[in-house]
């Protein structure tokens, strides 16, 4: 496992674990306030990401290496190797935020807190729609089941403009700066509900993610994300192409997570605190799972935060205000 870490061993710790399509290098504004503030940070590239090696990439190599219970697995082996007996707080972003979630839920003894960011948890599990989006007047597809398929790697890591354009205009469209971003509650689990999402979300039925994003490529780079930053996950990703990320959306939408039975129905009752962004579409992806997730599934939580000014990236967005947050749920 690839990790960037920062601040001394022996202070407590903080583990950070990103979504997609990041790395551990999506933490970099967050780890030196952190480790200044005494604790020992560690953001490892996850499972099928960046530097960390070992995993299968081949869409049809071993999937089922990426359920999810596994990567929980994955957090605990790097917090035995880090000689940490506990973790003073568990933050996960995007699909990270799965992962903390459950390593919550499995070893609360291990990880003592949690910190979800942009991705709720709490909501029904989704139900495949694609039938109901398809048949909508415009047709349409669902990001996840579309990222399910064996030519989305290919759509992504081979397109027309370059991984880095694509990731450039990615990166923007699920920003603040794109000002479409004005996300509002979904009444339901419903074609006609979904599809009041953006395009990025609940794709046209015939059009690639590069093509959906294309039109959203920025005039200038962003001040939170520059071209040499930029550059890193670009790189990254052109060398490992975009699968072993797709493979935790497989391990969803077919039906592989069946280990998760066995935690089915229980609560996060560590303490726990949510923060995103407040033009964050993701945040309402799943109707009902915000309002879960504060009422029910995490019973100690600190606090639910939607910070102005960020949309999806939010540690990247807005990081000082994510420290400030992250230290005062620390505290």
């Amino acid at each position: 496992m690839h990790v960037l870490e920062a601040g001394e061993p022996g202070r407590p710790g903080v583990l950070l674990l990103h979504g997609f399509p990041e790395l551990a290098y999506s933490w970099r504004k967050v780890m030196p306030p952190l480790a200044a503030a005494g604790f020992h940070v560690v953001a490892p590239d996850q499972r099928g990401y960046g530097r960390t090696t070992g995993w299968d990439g081949a869409y049809d190599g071993d999937v089922d290496s990426f359920r999810l219970l596994n990567l929980v697995r994955d957090a605990q082996g790097l917090v035995a190797a880090l000689g940490w007996r506990t973790v003073a707080a568990v933050v996960g972003h995007d699909f990270g935020a799965a992962v903390a979630a459950h390593c919550a839920l499995v070893r609360p003894d291990l990880f003592r807190s949690a910190v979800l960011m942009s991705a709720p948890f709490g909501g029904p599990p989704m139900q495949d729609i694609g039938a109901a989006l398809a048949a909508l007047p415009r047709p349409r597809k669902h990001y996840q089941w579309y990222y399910s398929t064996r030519g989305a790697n290919a759509d992504m890591w081979h397109c027309a403009q370059g991984v880095h354009a694509f990731l450039r205009a990615y990166f923007h469209m699920k920003s603040a700066d794109w000002p479409e971003n004005k996300p509002f509650p979904l009444g339901s689990w419903s074609a006609p509900e979904l599809a009041k999402m953006p395009t990025y979300y609940i794709m046209d039925l015939e059009r690639t993610m590069a093509e959906t994003v294309a039109p959203a490529m920025p005039s200038a780079p962003s001040p939170w994300l520059t071209e040499d930053e930029l550059a890193v996950y670009s790189a990254e990703y052109a060398r490992t192409g975009f699968q072993g990320g797709l493979q935790w959306y497989r391990c969803r939408t077919e039906h592989r997570n069946g280990d998760l039975d066995a935690v089915a129905g229980r609560t996060i009752d560590v303490p726990s605190a949510f923060i995103a962004g407040a033009s964050d579409w993701g945040i309402y992806q799943v109707p009902g799972a915000i309002e879960a997730m504060q009422r029910s599934v995490c019973t100690r939580m600190r606090g639910c935060h939607l910070l102005e000014g960020a949309g999806h990236w939010v540690q990247q967005e807005r990081p000082e205000e994510v420290v400030r947050l992250l230290l005062e749920f620390l505290a």
